[in-house]
């Protein structure tokens, strides 16, 4: 019996991995504009269309910066991540190109303090699941990522290898969401976290307040932690005409 070959990948994938592989060689530098579409539309035999999928999806990812009627460029690098979404730190990563991996400081039960039961709406002192990981972009620390987790909801969340696999996506998996409050900040991180996130000197951080259900439970809370100078959040919204 022969072996089944396996599927082709899709066109607007090869052209996706193309760019970033040209990102990662440097061939494609921070700034520097990349092929227009109809060159890119010619090189990999495809139609406009498909390569605008594939420029498009790396410009959502913050990847590349689109310019009407100059062109595009790849973006400096600064980590961006789409504020009223809630999207998978290490695909983020992985879309700009670059190298992920998590360390976990501990993950923990623990009982609520007053504030993480008011977030979650449980009883101070009931047993709550803890978690800290700091997310690292090819070896740079990016993310603080301090969660609470109602273990009534996700029983199961200690037992996970968070190194291969994050909170965020395990939760997406097993507890599907439905609703995200956000809350952003500016603030100046304390000593531990200056250190957590190998900053030279305190400087201005970007702290996301996050809370999240499914259905009618709710699941998680959390507070995420940037450095000012290696991150920012975008958002962007589509009004219909009326």
């Amino acid at each position: 019996m022969s072996t089944p070959k396996p599927a082709a990948k899709p066109h607007f994938l090869r052209i996706r991995d193309y760019i970033l592989d040209g990102i990662k060689q440097r061939t494609f530098a921070p700034g520097a504009k990349i092929p227009p579409e109809v060159e890119l539309a010619r090189q990999f035999g495809v139609s406009r269309m498909t390569v605008n999928k594939a420029i498009r999806d790396l410009a959502e990812a913050g990847v590349l910066l689109r310019y009407a009627g100059d062109g595009t460029y790849v973006a400096e690098r600064k980590a961006e991540s789409p504020l009223l979404d809630v999207n998978n730190i290490a695909e983020e990563v992985a879309l700009r190109g670059h190298a992920y991996c998590a360390q976990v400081l501990f993950a923990r039960a623990e009982p609520a303090s007053e504030e993480v039961a008011l977030r979650l709406g449980m009883a101070a002192g009931a047993a709550v699941f803890h978690s800290l990981i700091v997310h690292h972009e090819d070896d740079s620390p990016i993310q603080i990522e301090d969660r609470y987790v109602n273990p009534q909801w996700a029983p199961d969340y200690l037992a996970q290898a968070f190194e291969q696999e994050t909170p965020n996506a395990y939760l997406m998996r097993t507890c599907p969401l439905t609703d995200v409050e956000h809350t952003v900040e500016a603030v100046l991180p304390g000593a531990d976290e200056q250190q957590l996130l190998a900053l030279a000197q305190p400087e201005p951080c970007l702290r996301v307040l996050r809370r999240t259900w499914s259905g009618k439970h709710l699941v998680s809370f959390a507070r995420l932690l940037h450095p000012g100078s290696k991150y920012k959040l975008r958002s962007q919204t589509r009004v219909r005409k009326t």
